[in-house]
């Protein structure tokens, strides 16, 4: 390849990581190409120049800066947001200790998470920080892939298609149910499907608080087999479900009716009650400590108040 096509192609390549947010240090653009620093400045000299005539073509305020605390170069404002060190960090680290995946499902994730994020010179460092854990790494025992399933059911949840399903229940019974599927979400080490099973009537369903029929709750990896239909629910818009407040409800995902419990709880469980508990409400403080109220679905909250022991006495439930 002649001098002039390989300039233009350099060009080419470091335009393009900079457009997806990368940040280029000039010794190691030097390296990577294998050419002089000289030569990678008047680089970053002639892309300065190609955003400043574009920004006037197109309206657009973007420009090629050196940042002095990275010593690097960046574009300002970046194409697209990425992820700062922290925020990776904390990503992968909630990933990790969710154990929600399989080894083969997150490992990939992972690495694209740091090599599109994370700038060269950062990733030795959370590699380094993750490697012990990476390692380590408990897959779920049922072993099996779930990213695939769950992206085809939350499609079916968002153009509101039937789906027939096959599933292992705990019992190992298989079960086959015909569903109106309205949300995906996550819980303890799993992800699981929200649906209400289709009673063979209306398509259309309404599930505000009054007239309450509960959703059922499918763990995904238990789907045996599953087949989305053609045919369309429709579902009342002011009615619909709504994943962020069932799950402000349900407890270890079990299901059941809307119920208000009511518990003390002493001062050392308080936060954590709060937090287990996002519709939990302080009623009054007194001697026997905080007086609480919470909105729940189904028996998990009765699992959760056992395993509080002496830190919780149970007032009412209905």
């Amino acid at each position: 390849m002649n001098e002039p096509r390989v300039a233009k192609d350099r060009l080419l390549r470091m335009c393009a990581r900079l457009t997806e947010g990368h940040i280029l240090y000039k010794k190691e653009e030097a390296e990577r190409y294998g050419c002089s620093l000289r030569s990678i400045q008047r680089d970053f000299d002639d892309l300065r120049a190609f955003f400043a005539d574009r920004n006037e073509e197109t309206g657009t305020n973007q420009q090629l800066i050196y940042d002095r605390e990275e010593n690097g170069y960046r574009l300002d404002p970046p194409t697209r947001m990425l992820l700062s060190d922290e925020e990776t960090f904390a990503v992968v680290k909630i990933l990790l200790e969710s154990r929600a995946l399989t080894k083969k499902e997150l490992k990939p994730i992972l690495t694209k998470l740091v090599d599109c994020c994370v700038p060269v010179d950062h990733q030795k460092q959370i590699a380094q920080l993750i490697a012990n854990e990476t390692y380590h790494y408990m897959e779920p025992h049922h072993k099996k892939p779930v990213l695939n399933t769950m992206w085809s059911l939350s499609s079916a949840v968002r153009s509101q298609l039937f789906v027939n399903l096959t599933y292992k229940n705990q019992k190992n019974s298989l079960i086959k149910r015909k569903v109106k599927p309205v949300g995906i979400l996550f819980s303890e080490f799993y992800f699981y499907l929200i649906a209400f099973i289709d009673s063979g009537e209306s398509a259309e369903f309404d599930n505000t608080v009054k007239d309450y029929a509960y959703p059922a709750i499918y763990r995904i990896d238990r789907i045996q087999r599953f087949d989305v239909t053609e045919d369309h629910f429709r579902v009342i818009y002011a009615n619909r479900f709504e994943e962020g407040e069932f799950r402000k409800r349900v407890q270890f995902m079990y299901p059941g009716q809307l119920k208000q419990v009511r518990f003390y709880v002493k001062e050392i469980s308080l936060e954590a009650t709060l937090d287990r508990l996002p519709t939990a409400k302080i009623i009054k403080q007194d001697k026997k400590g905080y007086l609480i109220s919470a909105e729940v679905f189904g028996d998990g909250i009765d699992m959760w108040l056992r395993s509080q022991g002496e830190w919780v006495e149970i007032v009412e439930k209905n």
